[in-house]
Order: C-alpha cells, then structure tokens, then sequence
C-alpha cells in the first residue's frame, strides 16, 4: 500500500484481525518462557516457524530470545530450507539445536522398513531422544488447527505424558485463556501459539510484515511428474517411475518439508501478496494438496500424534 493511501474498511479490519493473532501469540510465547525451566521452539526454517519467530523477535528483541530453536532433521530436507534456517538463527543471535533422524538410524533406535521408506514419520522417536537429552519441559510448535482434523483436537497448551504420548480425551481445559501447565516429572507440553492462524492469516501477516523466506515458497521452474493427483518433484530421491512424463513446470510449495513426502502445486505467484490471492481461492488445505503422507485417515495421524508426532 502506498504511504499516501488511506488504507481501506478491509485493509483496517485485516490488520485488525492480524494485531489480534499477533497480540496471542506473543502473550503465548511470553507465557512458555516465563512457565517452564527448559522449553525450546521447533524451527525448521518453513513459513510458520519463520511467522513464529518474527512474533519471538517482537517479544523479546533480537538475540534476548529466551529458548533454543530446534530442528529434527530428516537428512531428506531441501537444502533451500535448511540453508535459511542457519541463516535466520544466525541473523536473530538464537542458539540453533539440530538433531538428525540418521543419527537416530546409527544407533539403531529407527530402523526403516526398506531404504526407500520415507522418514518423516520417525522424526517422532529423534523428537523424543532430544527431549530426553535436553529434558526440555515445552517445545513450541507451528501447527495450525486448519490443517487437519487431528491437529484440530489439539489444545493450545497440549500436555504429553511421560512417554511423551498425545492423550486427546486428556487434555486440559483454556477458558478465558488461562493455562493449567503445570507437570509431573518426566512430562511436558507441546505449545501451538498460532493455533487459531489459518493459511490466508499466515501469507497477509507475511505480507505486511515483509518477512524474508525460502525461495521455493514462491514460482520457479521445478522438473514433476504427476502421480495420484499430486505433482511429485523429480528429486534423487524421488526419481520419475517407468512410464511417467516428466515435465518442466512452474511451481511452488505449499508447505515445506521431507523431500520423500512434499509436493509442490502449479503457480506463477511470484510475492506473498500474489499467494494471499491464491489462497483465497483454494478449495483444499495446503496438507492435502501437497503432502504424500498425508492421505491417510484422521484416525491414523491421531496414533502418529499419539506416538509422539508433532
């Protein structure tokens, strides 16, 4: 918008909408750390998480953020992403914690059915390991309950039992936003403080607030085959199979994440403001129209949250 514009009714009443998501999710952040000993901020370098730390940095300035960002690694991450992620902590002075789903592998706590088998889902028990290593007491997390009926059970402070297990029937009530975070030994909470953020919220905050993020997020010419209605990336780790035609198409990602399991949809949305417009027109949520893993029932992602997913 020019500076000499008057913003419009819409315009006001959006940034209204955004101060009041942005208002939450610091007071959330402010009340992890000033809650817990040991708490941490999954960051994997995606949008949400980039949303999440742009809030941390208004919460408390740059390089005063109070936890650790972590990152499980699956090894099968683009290094667009990960390359980002380095350089987003180093710019904001956060200490970086990365814990790799292979070094899981080497010590024989994950084990694949086959050497193809994606390791997405294994996260969980490398997840695990570092909460144990560390003992952190809260990992702050960028799920949003729009993504999926699963996450949207969840509550905004979602307490995990000592096998670090998700109970939904369990959980805690929030009225009038008031947290019960209280632990026994050897618990902690998984905190989702852009909850109550949908996708669209996510880009127009993007959009105002000029937050820099890795270049997939927006169009570039990608090699894809197209399978089961998805546009799966050519990658070599996701070769092209017998008898699929590879094509050379404008695209971007949705969503972020292992190589084995993310797909890209066709665009030529250049900006953030170009995705806001797309977005708004989208009739499937960004999980179900790029994530391979993710065609599976709401009672199977439960278990996988269950087993410790995030």
């Amino acid at each position: 918008m020019n500076a000499m514009t008057e913003p419009t009714h819409f315009e006001r009443l959006s940034n209204q909408h955004l101060d009041a998501l942005e208002e939450e999710t610091i007071f959330i952040l402010r009340e992890v750390a000033a809650a817990f000993e040991r708490p941490t901020l999954l960051f994997s370098g995606g949008k949400d998480s980039l949303v999440m730390l742009k809030c941390a940095e208004k919460a408390f300035g740059v390089g005063r953020i109070p936890y650790p960002l972590l990152m499980i690694d699956t090894g099968h991450n683009f290094h667009e992403v990960t390359d980002f992620r380095d350089f987003r902590a180093k710019e904001l002075g956060a200490e970086l914690i990365v814990r790799s789903v292979e070094d899981s592998m080497k010590r024989g706590t994950v084990r694949l059915a086959h050497p193809g088998e994606s390791r997405n889902v294994h996260q969980s028990v490398t997840l695990l390991e570092a909460i144990e290593e560390f003992r952190f007491d809260a990992l702050i997390g960028g799920a949003r309950r729009d993504e999926e009926k699963a996450r949207a059970k969840e509550r905004i402070f979602s307490h995990r039992d000592s096998f670090g297990q998700w109970q939904p029937k369990a959980q805690r009530p929030e009225l009038w936003t008031l947290f019960n975070t209280r632990l026994q030994p050897g618990e902690h909470f998984r905190v989702f403080p852009i909850s109550n953020w949908t996708e669209l919220d996510v880009w127009q905050y993007i959009e105002r607030e000029q937050i820099a993020l890795p270049s997939l997020y927006y169009t570039h010419k990608r090699d894809v085959v197209e399978r089961k209605g998805l546009l799966v990336p050519v990658t070599d780790l996701t070769p092209a199979k017998a008898g699929e035609t590879v094509e050379s198409r404008d695209v971007r990602f949705r969503t972020v994440g292992d190589i084995t399991c993310t797909c890209p949809v066709e665009s030529l949305a250049a900006t953030a403001a170009d995705i806001v417009v797309e977005t708004l027109a989208a009739d499937v949520s960004e999980r179900g129209a790029t994530r391979m893993d993710d065609k599976t029932s709401e009672a199977s992602m439960e278990k996988r949250k269950k087993d410790g997913y995030f």
